[in-house]
This record gives C-alpha cells, sequence and structure tokens, in this order.
C-alpha cells in the first residue's frame, strides 16, 4: 500500500487555489477599458466567483458516487476541456446599457473565465475527499487551510508582483502554464490512489459516517457560511464608501477573510480558540465604534472595521469546523458553505445595491453575526453571578435602555463637529465597557449590539434615508447636504462631489475648478488659446460645476456615467447646468466608449475629470486612452487632465504618456481656498501642438512636468503600486 502522500495533496490544493486567486484580480483589470474603478464591479466579480466555487463544489459532491478511479478520470477530463479556453481574455460581448451594469458585469465574468474556474474550484473538496480515502489519511479538513492559504498567496501576489511586473497578456499566459502543472498535480495524485476503491470510514472523534447531517444542521452550516462572506463584500464597500477610499482597499477585506479560514481550519486550534473567546467583545465593541465612524474618514475606522471582519470570520468560522461531519459527508458539508458563500455574496453585490439606499447591510449582518458568534466562555464566566432570572431579565432590559440612550446622547454631542473630544471618547468607553455585560444571554447580547449599531448612527442615518436625501447607484452612494450658510454639496460617500454657494456666487465655481484652478484658467481663456467658436467636451458631470465657463458660440458636451448624478442637475438641486448651459448635450455611458464612437476632430478642448474619490480608473490614463482623446481632438486641441489625488503620484504618470505620444504637456496647481469652498487641484494640460499650450502658458503659474517614471501605461500594462503616497495612508 502506498503511503498518503500529505504533501501531494496539500501542494494541489494550495497550487489551485492560489491560481484561482490570482485570476480573479487578474481578469477585473482585464475588465477596466469598460468597466473603470467603482467598488461594485469588484463585488460583482466576487459574486460569480463565489457562483462558480458553488457549481464546482456541486460538481465534486456529485462525481463521489463514482470509484475513486472514475472520479480522478472525470476530473482530468474537465480540467482538459477547462484548458481549451486559456489562456484567459476578455470576452468580446456589447457594452451594457445604463442601469443594467449590475447584470452584465457577471455575465462578462462569467464568459471570460467561467469553464477554467469551474474546474480549478472543485479541487478543495475533491482532494481532500481522495486524501480521506487512503487508510493512513488524517484528518481531510485541515488541508483546507492550505486552499485559503494559497487563495491569500495568489490574492497578495497579483498587486505585488503581477501586476507590476508582467503585461496581462503575460499573466494570462503563466496563469495558463500555472494551470496545466495543476493538472499534472491531479494526474499524480489519481495514480497515487489506484486500488483503493471506498472513501474513508468513520472516524471516532466525528458522528457515525452513515448519518446524514439533520436539516438543523445544515442551515447552519449555510448561516455560518453566509454572514462572514456577505460581511467581506460589506466591509469592502463600507470603508471605500464611508471610511477611505484608498486604493488596493477591497485586498485587505478580502485577504483577511481567506485567512480566517486558515486560522479556523488548522489542526493546532490554539490562536483559533483565543480569537473565538475575544469575538464577542470585538464584535460589540468594534461594531458599534464602525457605525460611530461611518463617515467619518480616518484611519483608525478603517483598521476598527478589519479587525471586527477578521475576529468574527475566524469565529463563525471555528464554529462551522466544529461541526464539521465525518469525511463521508465532506463534500456535502462544503457544497453547503460554498452554498453559504454565494448567499451572502447574492445578498450584498447584488440584492443591497438595488433595496438600500446605503451600505445598511454591513450593519444588518454585524447583527447576524452576534446572533451567531459563539458565546459560551462568556455565558459561563458572567453565569456564575448569583442573580435570579427574573431579576437578571429586568436588570438587562434596563441596562441595553440606559446603554442605548447614552450611545444616542454620545453620537448627538458629536454629531455637528464630528470630532470625538475627551469627555465624549471617556463617555463611549464606560458606554462600550458596560455593553460586554450583555453577552450573559444571547438574546441580551443581540439586544445590545442592535442598540449601539441604532445609537451610534444608525438612527441618524435612517432618518436621512426616510428623508429621501440619499441615492444609491450601482457606482455609488450619493447625499446631499445643505450647510449652515445655504451652501448645497454632493457627497459621493465621503468625497464632495461638488459644492454650490447660495445667493449672488450660486455660479460661481468651486471645488477643485476655481478660477485660479488649471481647468478654470483654460476655460476662461478659450477664446484666445483655442479659438471663440470652441467645441468643450468634458468627461465626468458632477454638479455641472464647469457648465458655468461656457461662453457664447461654444457648443459643450459632457459625458456622465452614472444617471444618478445627471439627475442631480435634472431636478434642480444643483443649477449649474440649468443656469449656465442648458442645451448642452449630455452622454450616458462609459466616456471612453463613448468617446471612441465619435469622428475625428470633434473637440477643440477636452477635460477628463472621471475620478470617482481616490479611486483611480485606470482605463483613462493608458496609451490607449490617450490615442482616443488625440483622435477626437482638433491638431490645435487641448487636453485638460485632473490629477489630484492624496494616495497616488499621477504626475509622473501623465509626463510618460505625453513622452510616448509625442504630446507637450505643463501642469498647474492651485492652493485652497476654503472661505469661497476651493479647494488645491492639480491639473496637466496637454496638446499634440505646442502653439495653444505657449498661449494658455501666459494665463497663470503653469510649468513643466516633473520627469516621467516607470513604463508607459497601456490596456496591457499598468500599476499604482510605484506611485503611491506611502506617508497618506497613516
Amino acid at each position: 500500500m502506498t503511503s498518503s502522500r500529505r504533501w501531494l495533496y496539500t501542494l494541489i490544493i494550495f497550487s489551485g487555489s492560489f491560481l484561482l486567486f490570482l485570476v480573479q484580480p487578474m481578469v477585473a483589470r482585464m475588465a477596466l477599458p469598460q468597466l473603470g474603478g467603482a467598488p461594485n464591479v469588484w463585488n460583482s466579480a466576487m459574486l460569480v466567483y463565489q457562483a462558480l466555487l458553488l457549481a464546482g463544489y456541486a460538481y465534486a459532491h456529485w462525481i463521489g458516487r463514482f470509484a475513486l478511479i472514475k472520479q480522478g478520470l472525470i476530473h482530468l477530463a474537465v480540467l482538459g476541456l477547462g484548458a481549451l479556453t486559456l489562456p484567459v481574455a476578455l470576452a468580446d460581448i456589447a457594452p451594457p446599457q445604463a442601469g443594467y451594469e449590475a447584470l452584465w458585469v457577471p455575465w462578462l465574468f462569467l464568459l471570460t473565465v467561467g469553464p477554467a474556474f469551474f474546474a480549478v474550484s472543485a479541487q478543495a473538496p475533491l482532494i481532500q475527499r481522495w486524501y480521506a480515502a487512503h487508510p493512513d489519511a488524517g484528518d481531510p479538513y485541515s488541508l483546507y487551510a492550505a486552499s485559503n492559504l494559497g487563495s491569500f498567496a495568489g490574492l497578495i501576489a497579483y498587486p505585488l508582483l503581477a501586476e507590476p511586473l508582467l503585461p496581462l497578456g503575460a499573466q494570462s499566459l503563466y496563469w495558463a502554464i500555472g494551470y496545466g502543472g495543476v493538472l499534472l498535480l491531479v494526474a499524480a495524485a489519481v495514480a497515487s490512489r489506484r486500488g483503493i476503491a471506498a472513501p474513508a470510514h468513520k472516524t471516532a472523534s466525528h458522528a457515525a459516517a452513515d448519518v446524514a447531517p439533520d436539516g438543523k444542521t445544515i442551515a447552519l452550516w449555510l448561516a455560518l457560511s453566509a454572514v462572514p462572506s456577505g460581511l467581506m463584500l460589506s466591509t469592502t464597500s463600507f470603508l471605500t464608501t464611508d471610511i477611505m477610499a484608498m486604493p488596493l482597499l477591497w485586498v485587505i477585506p478580502l485577504g483577511l477573510y481567506l485567512l480566517s479560514f486558515t486560522i479556523a481550519f488548522a489542526r493546532n486550534r490554539a490562536l483559533a480558540q483565543v480569537l473565538v473567546v475575544l469575538a464577542p467583545i470585538i464584535l460589540l465593541i468594534d461594531g458599534g465604534l464602525a457605525m460611530f465612524a461611518a463617515g467619518r474618514a480616518n484611519l483608525l475606522a478603517a483598521i476598527i472595521s478589519v479587525v471586527l471582519l477578521f475576529v468574527t470570520a475566524v469565529a463563525l468560522h471555528s464554529r462551522l469546523y466544529t461541526l464539521r461531519p465525518d469525511p463521508a459527508h465532506l463534500t456535502r458539508f462544503y457544497l453547503v458553505m460554498a452554498a453559504g458563500g454565494a448567499l451572502g455574496g447574492l445578498f450584498t453585490a447584488l440584492v443591497a445595491p438595488l433595496v438600500f439606499d446605503w451600505t445598511w447591510e454591513h450593519p444588518l449582518l454585524i447583527l447576524a453575526a452576534a446572533a451567531l458568534v459563539p458565546l459560551d466562555v462568556w455565558k459561563r464566566l458572567l453565569g456564575r453571578l448569583s442573580i435570579a432570572p427574573n431579576t437578571l431579565r429586568i436588570a438587562l432590559i434596563v441596562g441595553i435602555f440606559v446603554l442605548f440612550n447614552a450611545a444616542l446622547l454620545i453620537y448627538q454631542r458629536t454629531e455637528a463637529v464630528r470630532v470625538l473630544g475627551a469627555a465624549e471618547g471617556a463617555m463611549l468607553l464606560v458606554l462600550l465597557t458596560a455593553a460586554i455585560a450583555m453577552m450573559v444571554r444571547r438574546w441580551s447580547y443581540v439586544a445590545m449590539t442592535f442598540a449601539l449599531l441604532v445609537g451610534l448612527g444608525g438612527l441618524a442615518n435612517l432618518q436621512t434615508s426616510f428623508e429621501g436625501a440619499r441615492e444609491r447607484s450601482y457606482f455609488g452612494i450619493y447625499s446631499v447636504q445643505e450647510q449652515a450658510d445655504g451652501d448645497v454639496l454632493l457627497m459621493h460617500g465621503t468625497t464632495i462631489h461638488g459644492i454650490q454657494r447660495s445667493g449672488a456666487d450660486a455660479l460661481e465655481p468651486t471645488a477643485y475648478f476655481g478660477r485660479e484652478s488649471g481647468v478654470g484658467l483654460a476655460l476662461e481663456n478659450a477664446g484666445s488659446v483655442v479659438g471663440s467658436q470652441a467645441r468643450i467636451g468634458v468627461v465626468g458631470l458632477g454638479i455641472g460645476t464647469l457648465a458655468c465657463y461656457r461662453q457664447p458660440g461654444q457648443d459643450w458636451t459632457f459625458f456622465e456615467l452614472d444617471p444618478e448624478v445627471l439627475r442631480y442637475s435634472e431636478r434642480g438641486d444643483f443649477t449649474f447646468m440649468s443656469s449656465c448651459a442648458p442645451n448642452a448635450d449630455i452622454v450616458v455611458g462609459d466616456a471612453r466608449l463613448e468617446l471612441q464612437a465619435l469622428p475625428a476632430n470633434s473637440f477643440e478642448v477636452l477635460v477628463i475629470d472621471a475620478f470617482s474619490s481616490d479611486a483611480i480608473p485606470l482605463h483613462l490614463l493608458t496609451a490607449e486612452a490617450l490615442a482616443v482623446y488625440d483622435n477626437v481632438l482638433t491638431e490645435d486641441g487641448v487636453l485638460l487632465m485632473h490629477i489630484s489625488n492624496r494616495y497616488v503620484r499621477l504626475e509622473p504618470v501623465v509626463a510618460r504618456l505625453a513622452e510616448t505620444s509625442g504630446f507637450y504637456a505643463m501642469q498647474l496647481s492651485s492652493e485652497a481656498d476654503m472661505a469661497h469652498d476651493l479647494y488645491s487641484s492639480n491639473w496637466i494640460a496637454l496638446s499634440a501642438s505646442r502653439a495653444p499650450l505657449d498661449r494658455l502658458s501666459t494665463t497663470g503659474a503653469w510649468r513643466l512636468l516633473a520627469p516621467p517614471e516607470g513604463p508607459v501605461w497601456t490596456d496591457d500594462y499598468a500599476s499604482i503600486l510605484p506611485y503611491l503616497v506611502w506617508e497618506n495612508f497613516l
């Protein structure tokens, strides 16, 4: 009899999972020219991957009815069919209609990577089952830790190694080679199980193998899988929408989610047990703090949110591990886990954006986690207090009521200034410490979690929802806020998307578009720079601030990706468009695709201001994108690019683009003037001809660009990693 060859099965599972989570961001990167950088794009991609994972696990469960050698041959055939679709290339389908992105994006990813992803995704449960079939094999469930460690390694390897070092074509080729290597490893595993006819028998540590799990157990598996999956995606949306829109931020929640499986399913239970004990406290405290921090962008709030996700996921997955069945039911267990993961993803990525006007899915999932997280240790510890049941019940109800009102008071005292003072901080610390006592009972713990979520911001957000002052689309969450001085703001998450002043200055350009900004100088002097009959295109409508630079004889066209943004101008929340450019053409859709469809020489000036908060739509900063802009501009036309960003240095990127494309370029930085609602901004002006830039340079303190750095960005290669401003992350 051959050995169990644990090393081989561990390597196969690790390698397959590494490939799965390497291809996920790779395909998302391929799709950037069509999708841009909205957070929901990644959530849609994750939904497809979870659905494919579910299909793969269902297939693994189905073929478990056959003899091991037949299972092996079937799976090798499936892997071979998946190989026929390689190297991975983006599916060629028509662009989405406005409003149907939530359906179109999953369809694109499914067609692009579906067959190969399906084939590899089946391997985690299938290979574990084959391993367990050997009489000398130990517990196969610990191999699942290797699966998630491989997933984490693949996820981190993409932004740190693959994207900075390799163009997309090479990434796809190397992935196909890795796929071939996994196929050979699977063939070796099949060969190692020749002569073994049946799966493993029941083990002493599990229930009898011939007793199938009951419906209650399966429902609990489903819930324990769905909540962490949904919480991972909701944390991503919550962070990018309500805390801070940092580049690559989506990697952190997903990476921690994967690591939670590695800890929860490890053979050494020490770390998992410690985190299980800490989880109820962290869930209660960090859940309340995360709600309190919503809309108050800072690094501490981001850390609180990811710690909450990680510890809660470890606790729920550890409980899942303790409920694992005998290896004879292993594939059923993983199938239900995959179904739970897909269910959580479906709720967060598809249902929530359609049903909610804010990231309500996040506090709802925190509340669901409170109903599931293990409380055994704390219930025993707090249960030592000798209090009569009726007295305890009354004390808990009164305590919840008092703490809820204390939470509400703290939030109301800090809502206007949005800063936590020393007194309020001390009150909050006492409040959260006292709330721990509620862990003595499950019902009081869930009720206390609910009270904190509502009191520390939930009630205020509910009021905003009921007032209809907030809208949610596939591309973001927007709210209109009126300031005490009458100014009206459009908020995109935590980012100010535009400001309209009140009174006589209502039509005065504000924010990044003031008269001393690069775009302000260019548009105000367009007549002398490019001619009095200029045709001007603007990519990114916002609240329409730039419309008030329109002059008689000019023809303006705006390009806006999100129909929801357009509606703010159409219904009169902001009046820049209706007052200054009521007859301007407005094109709804991805600007790059729409510009490609226009005839050559369509504009004398083209403004690119489509950056969503601090997210970078790379597809607007590539050589191919610049070629599109060049085509629609006249020979003496001017391209204006807004590059203001807290986290990424875009000037050397654009400098390289200009150098390789033969464009002249110069840059202007304007200072903030908060008394007039003006922000500091950086604009770059580019032209294929030197003459218009010479004329523009006389209007302000324009300077030459900093030296270019790195290779030119293309649709096939782009990486923000070398240009990150690391100190601004702190």
